[in-house]
């Protein structure tokens, strides 16, 4: 009686291990052989995108009118353009090229025949300096509105041309620039202008200041 019995639960007991061990060894087989199909396919292709061109700004061109005084004798209007160039946030390079119209007539009121051949000379000059900016920032106008602008120093050497005599000239001073928009600026500008004369019957070097105002386009 007890042979039948144990051979009942030992089928048993053999029969619950089999169904046990099948699914985790299908399990295992499909966990180990990996999906050769995309499982999400976008709807939507690839483009190449091209990337937006921003000017630079690096150079700059412009023209200023101002007063020139001339050492020995006084004021006159001058104008002139300059070319400038950004070498980087802080440093930039600029060429400037002005005329001006020299008097002698008070000297006339004394001489008879004046100091110049007519009573009036032209001045022209040219240089080439370098300019720093010192303290970039912000001027307000209003409550509402506010304009970039820059204070620098500039410096450099040139040539100027005056009463048939050529004669190398030494600049500095200062300025402000104010950026209406991305591309447009005003330039007040206050220099010093070095170089020696020989005029009025000794040589001499002479300061020769110059305060002017001009606008200029960057691009």
């Amino acid at each position: 009686m007890h042979i039948p019995l144990l051979r009942t639960l030992v089928l048993t007991a053999a029969t619950v291990t089999v169904a046990i061990s099948a699914p985790a060894a299908d399990l295992a087989s499909a966990t180990a052989t990996p999906p050769t199909e995309q499982v999400i396919v976008p709807g939507v292709s690839r483009r190449d995108v091209k990337l937006p061109r921003f000017p630079s700004n690096d150079f700059e061109v412009g023209a200023f009118v101002g007063t020139y005084s001339t050492q020995n004798f006084g004021a006159s209007t001058v104008a002139g353009l300059r070319l400038g160039y950004h070498i980087t946030e802080d440093f930039f390079a600029e060429g400037v090229f002005a005329q001006t119209q020299v008097s002698d007539a008070n000297y006339r009121q004394i001489l008879p025949g004046g100091v110049f051949a007519t009573e009036k000379e032209a001045l022209s000059y040219y240089n080439l300096s370098v300019g720093y900016n010192v303290l970039p920032g912000e001027v307000f106008w209003g409550s509402k509105r506010a304009w970039p602008f820059s204070l620098y120093v500039i410096g450099g050497v040139g040539s100027t041309s005056f009463n048939q005599q050529r004669r190398a000239t030494f600049n500095f001073g200062s300025g402000m620039r104010v950026f209406f928009t991305d591309s447009i600026s005003m330039q007040i500008d206050a220099r010093d202008h070095i170089f020696s004369l020989d005029v009025l019957g000794k040589n001499q070097t002479t300061q020769n200041l110059e305060l002017s105002l001009g606008l200029t386009a960057s691009f």
